[in-house]
């Protein structure tokens, strides 16, 4: 359920050109950079950066941080990437300012095994350091652990479950994240090792014994690091595009416009399930996530974004 409508026959040495030709004269002709850019997948992407650097020999990327600025560069900037180098780029952004451990546990979490993998690589490629390495680095106790089996995790991707192991295991999330009195290292172990389907059968039954979700009054003022960073792990793998729809709203609510968390989330589900996230957000909100959006920003921004939610040209 992606928004982005791409053409399926599409010249990337035209675009390539086109794009060349938008960078030309006293100032760079934005709309046609949308216009391409916007309208293309991740593969036709890849096509148009290889074909610009044959033609022009210089890094499309390079050229575009150089002509646009603001948050429309760095929309730009992250929609060009490949995905895993994006999400690359999103983590050390998220561990160089501070830690933010929620875009952390964020890729951990809804990203695919083989996904997740390739993040790893892409991070090593760029920054010739481990992701895990990094993270170990910045954290410490109980969020450290947590952070690093939620990066290194290869879950099984099927659908069996064990309704037995739910059982035990809500209860060693119950005592661990609900009283805070369990072992802090079973509830990471359980949330780092097992596979979504089982977690969420888990989760379930967690409901069922305690009539309440695990995520319920979670958190409060005196939660620390670790409590929410379990909080968003829960949350990303019981159902992301539920969790998206939050970050959205927090971005949009918040006094200024959080338009990291925003782009962030437009970018990375564009060709994946933003059209989901959209519809949650209305059911929520009462209010189309496209007028929310052409509400808070402004600009070429703001008609990027609207263009990858595919309502504007």
């Amino acid at each position: 359920m992606a928004t982005l409508i791409a053409p399926p026959n599409h010249s990337p040495q035209e675009d390539a050109e086109s794009l060349n030709k938008a960078f030309q004269g006293w100032g760079t002709d934005e709309r046609s950079v949308i216009a391409i850019l916007g309208h293309r997948n991740v593969h036709q992407r890849q096509q148009i950066r290889r074909a610009y650097e044959e033609i022009f020999h210089e890094d499309l990327v390079k050229r575009l941080e150089s002509e646009i600025r603001g948050d429309f560069e760095k929309a730009v900037y992250r929609w060009i990437l490949e995905p895993a180098d994006r999400d690359a780029v999103l983590a050390n952004v998220a561990i160089r300012n501070g830690m933010n451990y929620h875009i952390i546990v964020e890729i951990s979490c809804v990203l695919s095994p083989e996904e997740l993998l390739a993040v790893r690589r892409a991070y090593l490629n760029r920054y010739k350091r481990s992701l895990e390495e990094d993270v170990a680095a910045h954290t410490s106790g109980h969020l450290r652990q947590l952070l690093l089996g939620l990066v290194t995790a290869y879950r099984y991707i099927g659908d069996e479950i064990n309704a037995k192991l739910a059982q035990s295991e809500a209860e060693i999330l119950h005592e661990a994240v609900k009283e805070k009195k369990g072992s802090q290292e079973e509830a990471i172990r359980v949330l780092s090792t097992r596979s979504k389907t089982q977690l969420i059968a888990t989760f379930n039954r967690y409901r069922e014994i305690h009539g309440t979700s695990i995520t319920k009054k979670l958190l409060d003022e005196a939660s620390d690091e670790f409590q929410k960073a379990l909080y968003t792990a829960i949350r990303c793998i019981n159902d992301h595009v539920k969790y998206y729809e939050k970050v959205v709203r927090n971005a949009i609510k918040k006094v200024g416009t959080d338009e990291d968390a925003l782009t962030r989330v437009v970018v990375s589900r564009a060709e994946k399930d933003l059209k989901v996230i959209s519809e949650v957000y209305y059911k929520r909100n009462s209010v189309l996530l496209e007028h929310a959006v052409a509400k808070e920003t402004s600009g070429d921004y703001k008609h990027f974004l609207l263009t990858l939610l595919g309502k504007q040209e």
